[in-house]
């Protein structure tokens, strides 16, 4: 059994990793090549009926996955699009499994509501690992912000309600008990992802070896998400929570060589585990068939019943997306009218020598204004210059980057369901009626969501014509490499190594101006100066991280630009340790 086990494992891993080398070459995602590939080597008769655990997807796959998702999440673009992101996470899941729920009982003989509704929480949430196909394909940042918050939050929204349908179809819930189970699974699940998340960092950070500290972070997405299941909330939500904490302050807290070492391992991780949830989701089709077989005689009623399921959740989720696309657009656009008064308010915000500042007796966005002026400290001053600053930025970015019509039919097409829903669906208690035609019904919306949905997607995003702003990011490069430059000889000149260490100043000018010639101008100098100059690199480099945290919290850049300055100032930092290791 273990031989067979491992010979499996192993064969299965060179087909996932044969499937992302060549999806690229295709243009194809490599799911839409696992999964159609699981099917046909399911139906070989040499391979027997393959049925997995839900558990070991449940628990043991999608727990790092939507932790290594929050991580690389900015927790700016989670903030800014929370409205949407908790809107079609939680409403949307909500409304789409009482549709179906409806419509299912309908379709269905023997099923009832509380079992449709239950079939619905199944078949309602996005996936996650589905939803990176969006991103690979160079989907507006603002619509992948959406996109992925969401399926970080709504698979939890969904086996919540599938516990409360679940106990309906027994008799022992009420609706008022789902609220309350809901809250609490939300709320107590948010405070362990955020303790788990802070004590990882304040472990990691005292750990010097990059191997350790790495298979370290392995464990913390179930060491989220195991307390949260035991006090009866979502560990899900619990391993997001605590991947957002930990991505917000790695690079406060981690060093650079262990952030590194973290990306690459994970992604490792991410591909293995995303590419084998697929193909085993393809393996299991021949199963699902038999069992069908055996009670109805035939799975054609779970193909027309899975198509139909799809095309309400498409249509309940254009109806949801079109409102709020409305309201956001009418929120950018309140934000664009006061935004004068907000600058107009930041250019008093102008920091003073020591000196108290007057400001209105009015709160800083209130309505209600109050005569006088009120003195406040500099530090005052300060805090409120950043929120102001924070506000600017948001605004911008809602302008900058509208939710229109367009990126609105994209969250809607792009919205397409995986593993998830297929492992959820054979969660269902063995008494349930139907129980294996419900289970096909889950399997058949999810892979016809991903052929469908996602194998015409490029073909959608050609035809919807979306903006470029490939241009516009190139501009925010630009104005971040210079803002940098600017922090890194302010850091340089504080550090007062200028004056202390003869010649110094004239070759980090020379670095300055020229950085790409700093190797061939720092092979000709001497050890002692050498280290001399590497140390004045590192301040320089600490200053700049420093600046780039504070502009990450104020949003002033995007995620992406920053995020790729930082991995930049991270690799010259690592180069430059090594330099110093190897003296």
């Amino acid at each position: 059994m273990g031989v067979e086990f491992i010979t499996f494992a192993v064969i299965g891993i060179l087909i996932v990793a044969a499937a992302n080398a060549v999806g690229p070459k295709l243009a194809v995602a490599p799911a839409l090549i696992l999964v159609p590939l699981g099917v046909a080597i399911s139906f070989l008769p040499v391979v027997s009926a393959i049925e997995v655990d839900p558990e070991w997807i449940l628990v043991g796959v999608l727990p790092p996955l939507l932790y290594s998702a929050a991580v690389s999440m900015p927790t700016m673009d989670f903030r800014r699009d929370f409205t949407a992101i908790s809107g079609l996470s939680v409403v949307l899941v909500v409304l789409s499994a009482v549709v179906l729920g409806f419509i299912l009982s309908a379709l269905i003989p023997g099923v009832n509501i509380a079992t449709g509704i239950a079939l619905g929480a199944i078949i309602s949430p996005t996936d996650a690992v589905a939803t990176a196909m969006v991103k690979k394909l160079g989907a507006p940042s603002r619509v992948v912000a959406v996109l992925e918050g969401e399926s970080l939050l709504n698979d939890a929204t969904a086996l919540v309600l599938l516990r409360a349908s679940v106990a309906a179809m027994a008799g022992g819930i009420s609706f008022g008990g789902v609220a309350l189970n809901f809250v609490w699974a939300v709320v107590a699940a948010v405070v362990v992802g955020l303790v788990v998340g802070g004590v990882n960092l304040w472990a990691r950070a005292r750990i010097a070896n990059s191997t350790v500290n790495t298979a370290i972070s392995f464990t913390v997405p179930y060491v989220a998400y195991l307390p949260a299941e035991h006090l009866g909330a979502s560990g899900l939500v619990a391993a997001v929570a605590a991947g957002l904490v930990t991505g917000r302050g790695a690079a406060k807290y981690l060093k650079p060589r262990h952030r590194v070492s973290d990306t690459e391992n994970w992604r490792t991780v991410e591909l293995l585990l995303e590419g084998g949830v697929f193909f085993l989701m393809g393996l299991e089709l021949w199963g699902l068939l038999g069992h069908v077989r055996e009670e109805h005689e035939s799975a054609t009623v779970a193909l027309w019943v899975g198509l139909a399921a799809l095309l309400v959740t498409l249509v309940v989720r254009a109806v949801f997306v079109g409102p709020l696309v409305y309201a956001l657009s009418r929120s950018a656009r309140r934000g664009e009218n006061i935004k004068p008064r907000l600058q107009d308010l930041g250019e008093r915000l102008t920091p003073t020598d020591g000196e108290p500042v007057a400001l209105p007796k009015r709160k800083l966005f209130g309505r209600k204004a109050v005569d006088g002026d009120e003195l406040h400290s500099p530090e005052q001053v300060a805090r409120f210059s950043s929120r102001v600053n924070r506000k600017l930025a948001d605004i911008d970015y809602y302008l900058s980057a509208p939710l229109g019509r367009k990126e609105g039919a994209l969250v809607v097409w792009a919205g397409m369901r995986g593993v998830v829903t297929v492992a959820a669906a054979q969660t269902l208690p063995g008494d349930t009626a139907s129980r294996s035609l419900l289970v096909l019904t889950a399997f058949t919306v999810a892979a016809a969501s991903l052929l469908i949905q996602g194998g015409t997607l490029p073909w959608f995003m050609r035809a919807l014509r979306l903006p470029d702003t490939s241009s516009e990011q190139e501009s925010e490069r630009d104005r971040l490499h210079l803002e940098m430059r600017g922090s890194a000889q302010r850091a340089i000149a504080e550090s007062g190594v200028l004056d202390s260490i003869p010649g110094l100043r004239e070759r980090l000018g020379a670095y300055m101006k020229t950085a790409e010639h700093e190797d061939d101008e720092e092979h000709h100098l001497t050890p002692i100066a050498r280290a001399n100059f590497i140390k004045a690199r590192l301040t320089m480099i600490e200053g700049q991280r420093t600046e780039l945290l504070q502009l990450r919290d104020e949003g002033v850049y995007s995620a992406s630009v920053l995020t790729h300055e930082l991995a930049v100032l991270d690799a010259e930092e690592i180069s430059l340790r090594m330099r110093t290791e190897n003296d």
